[in-house]
């Protein structure tokens, strides 16, 4: 009953941005980049599945927190296309990951902070606006984004001191 109560408090958008950034803080026990995302199902509004940047304790450069969560939902689903569903992250995703998303099926993409050097929905590359690709994705962002910049800007200071 308490996460139902929490959950009316604030939209759609921010709890589940919230759930993200718990599985952003998750990451930083590993020193990996803070990052996390959840996807959520559209029609149900209930969570598929959740995740955090990976590479380093998993020795695998794809194991970004948008790809773990697509990887889970998959197996969970017994698919890999994933329609009907939101993916929720704390940043905004990097060229690798939007082609994992649009191939998924992903129907929308919530993030939280810009990714100026490497985003690739509307900071970079804009890869949704292509003509080349079947699939389109709605997309949002600045959801809790001060939020999710401080915590990589905290993060990076960090690593900087070290």
């Amino acid at each position: 009953m308490t996460q139902y109560l929490e959950r009316t408090k604030q939209t759609k958008h921010e709890y589940w941005m919230n759930r993200a950034l718990e599985q952003a803080r998750l990451g930083l026990s590993g020193s990996e980049v803070p990052i996390g995302a959840v996807l959520v199902d559209c029609d149900s509004e209930e969570l598929i599945a959740e995740g955090h940047n990976q590479p380093i304790e998993m020795n695998d450069p794809t194991a970004h927190a948008e790809v773990m969560v697509l990887r889970k939902a998959g197996q969970s689903r017994g698919n890999y296309r994933l329609p009907r569903t939101a993916i929720y992250v704390t940043m905004e995703p990097c060229t690798m990951c939007v082609g994992a998303i649009i191939h998924a099926r992903v129907d929308s993409v919530i993030f939280g902070a810009r990714e100026p050097k490497a985003g690739a929905l509307v900071s970079q590359q804009q890869l949704v606006a292509q003509s080349c690709y079947n699939h389109s994705l709605q997309v949002l962002g600045g959801i809790l984004e001060v939020r999710c910049s401080d915590l990589m800007q905290h993060f990076f200071k960090g690593k900087r001191r070290q």
